[in-house]
């Protein structure tokens, strides 16, 4: 499949931003009403996390896509909070399983507040989300989130089965990262086209733009973890090494080195030790692992691109195909 031909110049993020600025003001609205509550620390942790930055991509994406399918209604506010409540309430879980203290140069819930808060709290969301879900009154929309939350939380175990495992393959990280992070991008933007009712086959082309974005993304995060400053990337470098999670740029490099940087290599996985980082980055760099995962995150931002050939031309779909160029080029 070839990339669909894009010869229009595509707007920067900032402005893709500002062509969603008042749904967007609409969403940030509907999350701060919808954190409110009796329970003072559920609210206090709520909105440290919703505010503590982040680029807002997912309930973006189900914005832009809405509005490109040219739906004319009012859920995709909901529909954008609701998304944005799902994987909030994953990075608070995320966390306190990965035992992480800074997320988007911040120091994480966990760490402000404790493992139960965060794990109490990232309930309460989860939970605030399926009530807006109701609100929604389309149970199409209620079975694309319920499922999923089910196939994210699966991912999650799923990678937790994988830690300190350096025998890894590229096709079961792939499947973990597809139900952890891709998954949530697909609903998104399949939402948007359910809601929309424009065309049949909006669907489909939604889902795979979604999936593939989605996909993107995380190939790139993981690469980022292993070439950026701590600055750029908001979290402590090598931070997935520690955890003993193997991402493609450690699978790739076991792959190609030699036996004993590979001993390295899995030793440094099975024990989640730095103690040999520098190390380890040789090798990534001499056996072209970044240039690989950049590599599998452009044909997918490429599918994703393509899959939006249909969909009628507008500054809202140049804004989703500037999503999809955005997510391989970004530095955080």
């Amino acid at each position: 499949m070839q990339p669909a031909e894009n010869t229009a110049v595509q707007p920067g993020f900032e402005d893709v931003k500002a062509l969603a600025c008042d749904d967007m003001r609409a969403v940030d609205d509907l999350i701060r009403q919808s954190l409110q509550s009796d329970v003072m620390l559920v609210s206090q942790v709520s909105e440290y996390i919703v505010t503590s930055g982040g680029k807002r991509l997912r309930p973006l994406i189900v914005l832009l896509a809405a509005r490109a399918l040219e739906y004319q209604g009012k859920q995709q506010v909901r529909a954008a909070a609701i998304i944005e409540f799902i994987h909030t309430a994953t990075l608070l879980h995320d966390d306190v399983v990965d035992s992480s203290d800074r997320r988007r140069g911040k120091d994480t819930a966990n760490t402000v507040f404790g493992n139960q808060a965060s794990v109490l709290v990232g309930d309460f969301l989860y939970s605030r989300a399926f009530q807006m879900m109701v609100d929604i009154d389309r149970m199409r929309v209620m079975q694309i989130l319920a499922d999923a939350t089910n196939t994210i939380a699966a991912g999650e175990v799923m990678q937790l089965m994988n830690v300190h495992d350096p025998d890894v393959s590229e096709k079961a990280y792939l499947q973990v990262i597809y139900r952890k992070t891709a998954r949530l991008f697909e609903a998104g933007a399949q939402i948007a086209a359910v809601l929309a009712e424009r065309d049949p086959q909006d669907e489909p082309a939604m889902i795979c733009y979604g999936q593939n974005l989605g996909t993107a993304f995380q190939l790139v995060d993981d690469a980022l973890d292993y070439d950026a400053s701590p600055e750029e990337l908001g979290k402590n470098l090598g931070d997935d090494l520690a955890e003993g999670k193997p991402t493609l740029p450690i699978i790739y490099a076991l792959e190609k080195c030699s036996d004993s940087e590979r001993k390295m290599i899995r030793a440094a996985v099975e024990e989640g030790a730095l103690e040999r980082l520098d190390d380890i980055h040789a090798v990534i760099d001499s056996t072209g692992a970044l240039q690989y995962t950049a590599k599998r995150a452009q044909e997918a931002a490429d599918i994703a691109i393509d899959a939006l050939s249909d969909i009628p031309g507008s500054e809202y779909k140049e804004a989703l195909i500037a999503i999809a160029d955005f997510a391989v080029k970004r530095r955080s």
